[in-house]
């Protein structure tokens, strides 16, 4: 039993060790979810609706930065057919209030202002008001009629221009704050004043003068990349639905349908206990669905309409008004012996937060160079508001654009180096045992792993060649997540099965719960039921993201299924007039451990459970990161590119990714995890971005014009699964879903680099970027020649 562990009656877990033969696990049965997908029977968020319904839109500011003087809505109120309007005048004040989802703490005044504005709009799409009225129609022509008065205010738009002292502040009561480990708050605050910049992180060991002075070569690059997309198919969308005595019911498709409980109680000022959250199915989200944004508001409609509300966004709301990943900027100074040794590592960070604090600047920190044993190094990250969407989560947030300069510049490296580079990572990989940026050492881990998977491959050991060909590696490193989950497995009469869970399906867990529970009672996995409950059925679980579903879901489920065993002992038991301890079970069977012929089936022994004292409900709830049982993810990625010299459009020929999966559930989902990360990446290298004009109005809010890379941009991607099984976990899993996405910006980047003699530093290396470096590389050349030759 795994330390930590809660007594299971007896019953002990199944071993973790790598020789254990599995029937289930490592299988890829028919996902149970498929039928309903395919015929079109699954709800999603937009399909639901009730009787009486109303319709809600979301008037939005135009201007990225403005002082709201005030709102008139009359006119719109008088319109026919309009129910309720809404403005931040009927939000609850919550300044002060905090509210806990999972393990992070979430500043409910912030929340609040994102959702509806007050005194500023933020960002361009920033809410102001919001109608309920008959008809979609209806509502939008009523948002017509609502007179803003704005006072435009001077936009800042990048990190770099919120964080010079002469920046205009927007949030009067932002501090800087400082995180500090492993140093001396004092020699990082300033001065305490007004400022763009409420957080700041640093991690430093060793000595980096004297590890700079060890180096035989150093390299200092500065990188920038773009604010980009999740990407999600499906827009955001709320149905409300505010009872008279003071329940409130929402329909919508999250990540995490406690979250949304937790922090719409939190922004309307009423008990969690009032609020239940039905999780649609849902379409995509990589992280930027963790969050709300409709559902109060929703909410408020309906309190103030005696009818339910439905909203749903449209794709240019999803663009300008909804989280995208943060842009960045980069410093990053490396140095290294003549042998491939890293003797220091230098590393400065800015995270955009978008208009109010939050970036992922803190595991962007701890994420970056965490593959590679470094003995001195200082990293400091820094969180920057800016006059643009609040940012949300994508997978493994802050670490893909910390590792693509790092990744670029060990590139630059291992050439100055003369050694591979796959070998050179190789000669600094971290191992059990290495300490963290953060401080912690690893535990048992695969990144050295993955790296001789890939140098092993069919894809690296076939010579690449051409004219404009290259090929670039580069790894990654995500931590994962534990957090809480609960889990109830139900034994029916015909001996079938299900498993009901708090856990939105986002990337197959379903299929993975079913497995498991198939797995522990021996059982077919085709009679085990996975169903995914709202929240006020299941325990509190919390998201669907951070790597964590089938890791810390898959644990409760495993224990939930231990406990139905446990349980089915005590009435096989009674049945043969013994003690529980003298009956055992395997595969399905239970046996007297006296091998006195005494058998019955799991099934024969479900249709006598009202006979023997009733159902049987296996219940088990988790907290995976407390019992230490969570896995950290590595990923290396190879890429094979072609640029055309005279367009600068850069083709990717071939790619693979090597990851440390733990043990793969069900590998069809794994591999499809690590395909989809890999062509998240590849468009996030080459074409994504957020683009706005200089007054900070997004001017590609449709997907005609934001450039997600399609089936047609892409090669078939080759995936190596290396299984090194998490010790404490009791099936080895590690979460798979976000590191993929870390290593692919640099793996393109050092790729571009071999094949037309260029470095690029910032994201996206798009035809443009690329070709007008490629024109001042040669320019450099030409003049290098001439003074040469003069």
């Amino acid at each position: 039993m795994r330390p930590g562990a809660p007594e299971l009656k007896g019953v002990q877990p199944m071993a973790t060790d790598q020789s254990r033969e599995f029937k289930i696990i490592g299988t890829r049965p028919i996902r149970p979810d498929g039928v309903e997908k395919v015929t079109g029977r699954a709800k999603y968020g937009a399909d639901y609706a009730l009787p009486g319904m109303l319709h809600g839109k979301v008037l939005r500011s135009p201007y990225a930065h403005a002082r709201i003087k005030s709102i008139d809505v009359e006119r719109a109120r008088r319109l026919p057919g309009v129910k309720a309007i809404v403005t931040g005048a009927d939000f609850p004040e919550v300044k002060g209030v905090m509210a806990q989802v999972g393990e992070l703490i979430v500043n409910t005044h912030y929340l609040s202002l994102n959702v509806m504005a007050r005194e500023k709009a933020l960002y361009d799409g920033h809410a102001v008001a919001a109608v309920a009225a008959v008809s979609k129609h209806v509502a939008e022509e009523a948002l017509e009629l609502i007179e803003v008065d704005y006072e435009p205010l001077p936009p800042v738009m990048t990190a770099e221009e919120a964080m010079r002292p002469d920046a205009p502040v927007l949030l009067d009561e932002l501090r800087t704050r400082l995180m500090a480990h492993r140093t001396d708050p004092g020699s990082l605050e300033g001065p305490d004043r007004p400022s763009n910049v409420p957080g700041h992180i640093r991690f430093e060991r060793g000595d980096l003068a004297a590890g700079f002075a060890a180096a035989d070569f150093v390299v200092e690059r500065e990188f920038t990349t773009a604010a980009v997309h999740q990407g999600y198919i499906e827009p955001q969308n709320a149905l409300a639905v505010y009872s008279a005595d003071g329940h409130l019911t929402i329909y919508c498709s999250t990540q995490g349908a406690f979250n949304v409980r937790t922090l719409t109680a939190s922004v309307l000022a009423i008990p969690e206990g009032n609020i239940r959250v039905v999780p649609a199915e849902i379409g995509g989200g990589f992280g930027g669905k963790t969050t709300i944004y409709l559902e109060p508001v929703a909410a408020l409609l309906s309190k103030l309409s005696g009818r339910p509300v439905k909203m749903v966004m449209n794709r240019a709301e999803v663009l300008r008004a909804t989280g995208p990943t943060s842009g960045t900027k980069a410093r990053v100074k490396i140095g290294a012996q003549r042998g491939g040794k890293i003797t220091a590592a230098e590393v400065w960070l800015a995270y955009e937060a978008g208009a109010f604090p939050g970036s992922p600047f803190a595991p962007g920190a701890m994420c970056t160079l965490a593959p590679y044993a470094i003995e001195n190094l200082r990293i400091d990250s820094f969180d920057v508001v800016v006059n643009r969407p609040k940012v949300a989560a994508y997978r493994a947030p802050g670490s893909p654009a910390s590792a693509f300069a790092c990744e670029c510049v060990l590139d630059e490296l291992a050439e100055k180096c003369g050694i591979d580079p796959i070998e050179f990572r190789m000669r600094n990989a971290a191992h059990e045992g290495t300490p963290m940026p953060a401080g912690p050492p690893f535990k048992k881990i695969g990144f050295a792993e993955t790296l001789e998977a890939v140098r092993r491959s069919a894809h690296y050991q076939t010579p690449l060649a051409g004219p404009y060909r290259g090929r670039g590696v580069a790894s990654g490193f995500w931590f994962n997540g534990g957090l809480q989950s609960s889990a109830i497995v139900n034994i029916h009469s015909d001996g079938s099965v299900s498993v009901v869970t708090g856990s939105v399906d986002i990337g197959g867990t379903r299929a993975a719960q079913a497995m498991i529970v198939a797995e522990v009672l021996g059982v077919a996995v085709e009679d085990v039921r996975p169903v995914v409950g709202d929240t006020d059925s299941i325990g509190q679980t919390d998201v669907t993201g951070g790597s964590r579903t089938a890791l810390a879901t898959g644990m409760a489920v495993f224990e939930a299924a231990q406990d139905a065993i446990a349980q089915l002992t005590v009435r096989a038991a009674k049945l043969w007039d013994k003690k529980p301890h003298e009956v055992k079970f395997d595969g399905g069977v239970f046996r007297s451990v006296a091998d006195d012929g005494q058998i019955i089936t799991l099934r024969q022994l479900a249709g006598r459970l009202a006979r023997t004292g009733g159902p049987v409900v296996g219940r088990a709830t988790v907290n995976a990161g407390a019992v230490g049982a969570v896995g950290n993810a590595f990923a290396t990625v190879c890429v094979d590119v072609e640029v055309d010299p005279d367009t600068a459009k850069v083709r990717i020929l071939r790619a693979t990714i090597a990851q440390d999966v733990g043990r793969a559930l069900h590998p069809d989902y794994v591999e499809g995890q690590l395909q989809g990360a890999v062509a998240q990446g590849v468009g996030w290298a080459l074409n994504e971005e957020y683009f706005y004009d200089q007054k900070g109005v997004l001017r590609n809010f449709g997907l005609l014009d934001y450039r997600m890379p399609t089936c047609l941009d892409l090669p078939m991607i080759d995936t190596i699964l290396v299984e090194t099984p998490n010790p404490n976990h009791p099936l080895g899993v590690r979460g798979v879903g976000e590191v993929g996405i870390v290593p692919p910006m640099a793996a393109v980047a050092n790729a571009i680099y071999q094949a037309v003699g260029v470095r690029m530093f910032e994201l996206p290396m798009s035809p443009p970027r690329l070709l007008r470096r490629i024109f001042e590389n040669r320019n450099v050349t030409v003049e290098e020649r001439a003074s040469a030759a003069g």
